[in-house]
């Protein structure tokens, strides 16, 4: 596994021994990491708290010519919220631990000139599909759908 998407899984981890939801991430920035996050919204009780968002947070704020030097790693595909702000910061590159599960607005994504690398790692697929198994009003609630 590569080396910072595993560390995406380990926030990953820990947000689900917290009892949340299990997605990670990591924002890059010349090969070293300035944000971890994970999904935070069952801990917190926010409604915008994904891994993401919790991530680029954590990382507090860059300039926007540091943003264009970034990878963000998630451990899942982004949602439509997550993907603005790699939009809005203009975050080039996305490594995406898997879409098998969940896959967000990629293409579109694309269309707006982020490389975005899809991984299917087992592991990553693994993790969401147990979790959705277990808990699909949860999931559901997390993505906006009425399950």
């Amino acid at each position: 596994m590569d080396e910072f998407l595993s560390e995406a899984v380990v926030e990953a981890r820990k947000g689900l021994d917290e009892g949340g939801i299990p997605i990670g991430s990591v924002l890059v920035l010349d090969g070293r990491i300035v944000g971890r996050g994970r999904n935070r919204r069952v801990q917190n009780n926010s409604p915008t708290l994904h891994a993401e968002m919790d991530c680029l947070e954590n990382a507090g704020r860059l300039t926007a010519e540091e943003y264009r030097r970034c990878i963000l790693y998630s451990t899942l595909s982004p949602c439509d919220m997550c993907s603005g702000a790699i939009l809005l910061y203009k975050i080039p590159k996305v490594v995406v631990g898997e879409n098998v599960n969940f896959q967000g607005p990629e293409d579109y994504l694309r269309s707006r000139g982020v490389e975005v690398v899809v991984l299917n790692d087992k592991e990553c697929i693994q993790l969401m599909r147990d979790f959705i198994a277990l808990n699909p009003p949860l999931w559901n609630e997390d993505v906006g759908e009425l399950g």
